[in-house]
C-alpha cells in the first residue's frame, strides 16, 4: 500500500510540473556523505546525529552505508530537486528532535512546523522491522527509527550545500484522501504551489 502511496504520488508531480522524475535513486554525495559532503552543514549533522545517540558521528560514512531516495526531480533549467513522499513512520519523536536542530530560515519546499508538530505528537513507535538495530551507526534497538531521522535530516540539509532546491517532502496525510479521485491533478497543482514548487 505505502509504494502504491508514492508511486501515485510520484505520477501525479510528474503530470503536474515540467520535470524528469528519476525514482529510486540518490545523488553521489547523500549515498554515503562525510564531512566532505556535508560541507557547512556538518555540525548540524553531527549535533543531530549526537541528539539522536548521544555519539560521535565519523567523518566518514562506513561502507555499508547506503541509500536511496523516493526521487529526483530535474528542471528543464538544470535545478534538480529531491522529493519524498512520508508515510506514518516519519513522524516520530527522534524526527521532531532533528528538526529542532535544524539552523534558523533552512529553506526546504514543506512545513517544517506541520512535520515537527506530527513527529513530536507520535506517542508509540512501531515495532518489528521498524524499530530493528542498524549497525554500524545507529546499533541499538530502534535503530531504524533513528536511521530514518537522521536519513531524513541529511536529505533535507545537504542538497542546499550542492546547489539543488529545497527538498519537497508530500506527507500522506496531505494527499490520501483525494489521490484517486478526477480532480487529483488540480489538487496536486495547488498542494505543489503551496510548498512553493511550480
Amino acid at each position: 500500500m505505502a509504494r502504491q502511496l508514492q508511486n501515485r504520488v510520484l505520477d501525479l508531480v510528474d503530470d503536474v510540473l515540467s520535470t524528469t522524475v528519476r525514482r529510486e535513486v540518490a545523488p553521489d554525495w547523500l549515498r554515503r556523505p562525510g564531512a566532505v559532503e556535508w560541507r557547512q552543514a556538518w555540525p548540524t549533522v553531527q549535533a543531530i546525529y549526537r541528539e539522536l545517540t548521544g555519539g560521535t558521528l565519523p567523518d566518514t560514512m562506513p561502507p555499508r552505508e547506503r541509500r536511496s531516495i523516493d526521487a529526483v526531480l530535474s528542471s528543464p533549467d538544470g535545478v534538480e530537486r529531491i522529493v519524498e513522499v512520508d508515510e506514518v513512520q516519519h513522524f516520530t519523536p527522534p524526527r521532531a528532535k532533528a528538526f529542532a536542530l535544524y539552523p534558523p530560515g533552512t529553506a526546504l519546499a514543506f512545513d517544517r512546523v506541520v512535520w515537527t508538530e506530527r513527529a513530536a505528537a507520535t506517542a508509540r513507535l512501531p515495532g518489528g522491522g521498524f524499530a530493528r538495530p542498524c549497525p554500524p551507526l545507529l546499533p541499538a534497538a530502534g535503530g531504524r527509527h533513528l536511521q530514518r531521522a537522521f536519513r531524513d535530516a541529511l536529505a533535507d540539509l545537504l542538497p542546499l550545500q550542492h546547489g539543488w532546491a529545497p527538498t519537497l517532502r508530500i506527507g500522506d496525510f496531505e494527499v490520501r484522501t483525494w489521490l484517486a479521485d478526477d480532480d487529483a491533478p488540480e489538487r496536486m497543482e495547488a498542494l505543489l504551489a503551496a510548498k512553493g514548487v511550480g
